[in-house]
């Protein structure tokens, strides 16, 4: 869901509105009896339970109480008097206290979205609610938090991120995020994106950690845990929401929301994992149902996903909330529902337990107490997702304490320790992809730069977050701080022939190229992989120069960067790197930061080659014609500025039945002459089993730092649980027999060794 995105909605809107034609303005009310609420009510009393809490409160609400819960309202456009846009309002706007009245009457409300409120503006609508419904249910502010809160710190894009392959410097960032919205008075944060990137013509590949889901469950879990923290009721932590729930980065053609097509194998083996981890060990109170179907049927109406597998098998404790719209499709799109009414109430018996705009208040809310009266939609089911979003409430303590402290803000909004982490952050994302005849690290005694290209002379982002943010440390600017002393000339690149007289007058070139919003991003998919507009007659023009070249990319997915590969001496991968990005950049170029970033998701020689993910199946053998199937860069990858060697490679087995860890080990050396960081990954195979099995699949990567000559052992713990496979009978199994094991700096490493399991 974006919020810019909404223009593409406007039929959805106008379908909405046509609704309400058969509907009466206002909620209906029920005549159900009102029990006394005491002071001394359970649900008030902090130290008791919060189950039993809940089950209070709950037997004390009336029917229109309940879908009230279960509804989500735009805040900046109708709570304020001033706003910057829909999503947004000024810090000086004022609480309508009237508008709230004619919304919400004496009902309370479940949750505010799209306001970005400062804390004082927080605090007078919640104090309203709390005063304007009968029982003191306090709302929940809800916002965006992918790469940073609002006008917080803004931190690399995901994909960049994910290239740390570090989940401590993710676990930081998610804390960092959480710490900013809590300090504001948000609760809950939409994020993280959790799809495996497995399709790069879909715009929002730069959302997520790339295409594994073991990398991306790790990632994904130490977001989780930065961002609730070990309590969801301090004054620093937040709901995470984990999405889209599931399988949503896989789309048909690669056009956002499209179909997915696979069984529930490939569901539970692959498109699964990145969520388990979040929802099993993370404990996230949040996920986020997606827009799409599988094997045709809505993730919105599948109680396979949301009942069975999400809290049956996971024990999933929140809420889902659909993504914006995504209920309406049932009726408007995927036609599995005839009337609003219909994909209102089969959204929630499947287990959803929010809309999220998908119909006019009084259209959602009219339609559950009408299914519920009726018998379509039982009581039980209802009360479940009521239950849902009332436990996340008192997890997060608004019922104690629903205020949120406004000094709070000035000692956590960009802070300098947050600061200093997106400039980490951006320094370990550098993945350098090329460096022939050690062109890198460039000597800063370096007299005439030309850097040129688009991504030059501004700090890109991607997508939800403003280039206007933060400190907007563009590569121009990083430069130029590094090197002052250097004539460094720029051009954008607009004129071909005068950026290559630059170019041919300088004695190193820099090229800044990739993408930007509105090329990447959501709703911005691509049938062509290649550099966008005019990069690639550019680059070869600069290139035709006769200069030493760098080529850096800062874009949001795989490019097909053939030519570049093959012409241009040196490539950086440096993804959208966050507002010190520019910063990190330079640093890198001139050797002051050794690139360690890896990459998360295989670059295609071509779209035709799609889909191209590292860890196929072997039966995947035929190859093209007029293609060897060879990635560009592979899984994994990245080069440094120093080398390394692997030796020593061993690994113990459990005895036979014994559920024991399988324990690897191997020496990792670095044979040249600087300090740098090498991320040591470990790729397993069943050699025969029961089903086909990918080629090789990561079950196990550390990322170390060596000083020149220096040695580390390093042990990788298996579980055993991590090898089992979905088989022919239904079930997860740990199957006996030979694996084989392989231990590198990227999904091609050579060092393997094979073990036996035995039962």
């Amino acid at each position: 869901m974006k919020k810019h995105y909404r223009r593409n909605e406007h039929a959805i809107w106008v379908l909405s509105i046509a609704c309400l034609a058969a509907v009466h303005s206002g909620p209906a009310r029920t005549q159900n009896p009102v029990l006394p609420t005491p002071s001394n009510a359970l649900y008030k009393q902090p130290d008791a339970p919060i189950d039993r809490r809940v089950d209070d409160l709950l037997r004390r609400m009336t029917l229109d109480e309940k879908v009230r819960q279960l509804d989500l309202y735009s805040g900046a456009t109708t709570l304020v008097d001033q706003h910057t846009d829909e999503t947004h309002a000024t810090s000086e706007a004022h609480f309508l206290p009237g508008k709230a009245q004619e919304m919400w009457g004496d009902l309370g409300v479940g949750a505010i979205h799209d306001l970005n409120p400062t804390p004082e503006q927080a605090n007078t609508i919640q104090e309203w609610v709390l005063a304007h419904n009968r029982l003191g249910i306090p709302t929940l502010f809800i916002e965006e938090g992918l790469h940073g809160f609002d006008t917080g710190t803004v931190f690399p894009a995901p994909i960049g991120l994910a290239a740390t392959w570090n989940p401590g410097v993710v676990q930081k960032v998610g804390a960092a995020i959480a710490a900013e919205a809590r300090a504001t008075g948000v609760g809950m944060i939409l994020a993280p994106v959790l799809d495996l990137a497995r399709e790069p013509r879909w715009g929002r590949v730069e959302e997520d950690y790339g295409e594994d889901p073991y990398l991306t469950g790790q990632l994904g879990l130490a977001y989780v845990s930065g961002a609730q923290g070990p309590s969801l009721s301090s004054d620093h932590s937040v709901v995470a929401e984990p999405k889209h729930f599931a399988g949503h980065g896989s789309p048909e053609g690669g056009t956002n929301t499209s179909p997915v097509h696979i069984g529930e194998r490939e569901l539970r083996s692959v498109m699964l994992k990145p969520f388990e981890p979040s929802i099993r060990d993370g404990k996230a109170m949040g996920v986020m149902a997606a827009y799409h179907e599988i094997d045709g049927i809505p993730i919105t109406a599948d109680p396979f996903l949301l009942k069975k597998i999400l809290r049956q098998e996971w024990g999933f404790q929140g809420f889902v909330l659909s993504d914006l719209g995504a209920i309406q499709r049932l009726y408007n799109v995927h036609h599995v529902a005839a009337t609003p009414k219909e994909a209102v109430c089969l959204a929630i018996k499947s287990g959803v337990d929010m809309q999220f705009y998908d119909f006019e208040h009084e259209v959602f809310q009219k339609a559950l107490m009408d299914c519920v009266r009726e018998g379509s939609l039982p009581q039980s089911e209802l009360d479940r997702a009521v239950r849902s979003v009332l436990r996340v409430k008192f997890a997060l303590g608004l019922f104690d304490h629903p205020m949120t402290n406004p000094g709070l803000r000035a000692q956590t909004y960009r802070s300098q320790a947050h600061l200093d982490l997106t400039l980490d952050a951006a320094r370990q994302s550098m993945t350098l992809l090329k460096n022939d005849g050690h062109l890198l690290p460039l000597s800063k005694s370096t007299k005439k730069i030309a850097v040129i290209g688009p991504n030059v002379d501004v700090a890109r982002y991607g997508d939800y977050e403003k280039e206007s943010n933060g400190a907007r440390i563009s590569m121009l600017a990083g430069i130029r701080a590094l090197v002052p002393q250097a004539a460094v000339e720029f051009d954008a690149g607009k004129d071909i022939a005068a950026a290559a007289a630059k170019a041919k007058d300088a004695d190193v070139v820099i090229l800044g190229l990739g993408e930007w919003q509105g090329i990447s991003g959501e709703g911005f998919d691509r049938t062509d992989l290649s550099l966008p507009g005019n990069q690639e007659q550019l680059l070869e023009a600069v290139v035709a120069a006769g200069k030493p070249v760098v080529m850096v990319l800062e874009n949001g997915r795989p490019l097909t960067i053939g030519w570049a590969k093959e012409h241009v001496p040196a490539i950086l991968e440096a993804w959208y790197p966050g507002e010190f990005g520019g910063r990190a950049i330079a640093e890198t170029l001139f050797g002051d930061n050794n690139p360690a970033g890896r990459l998360t998701i295989t670059f295609p020689r071509s779209v035709g080659q799609l889909p191209d993910f590292y860890n196929f199946d072997p039966s995947r053998t035929h190859k093209y014609v007029d293609d060897d199937g060879v990635p560009l860069f592979p899984f994994g990858f990245g080069l440094s500025y120093t080398s390394f060697r692997y030796d020593h490679l061993a690994v113990q087995t459990p005895s036979p039945g014994s559920s024991g860890d399988i324990l690897v080990t191997v020496d990792v050396t670095n044979d040249g002459d600087r300090q740098g960081e090498e991320v040591a990954q470990l790729y397993a195979r069943q050699d025969v089993g029961s089903v086909e099995t990918p080629d090789r699949s990561l079950k196990g990567f550390s990322r170390i730092a060596l000083n020149p000559g220096e040695t580390k052992h390093v042990t990788f713990r298996i579980p055993q649980g991590q090898l089992a496979v979905w088989d022919t009978e239904s079930k997860w199994t740990v199957e006996e027999g030979q694996y084989t094991l392989w231990v590198g700096g990227s999904s091609q490493a050579s060092l393997t060794t094979r073990f036996v399991i035995h039962r």
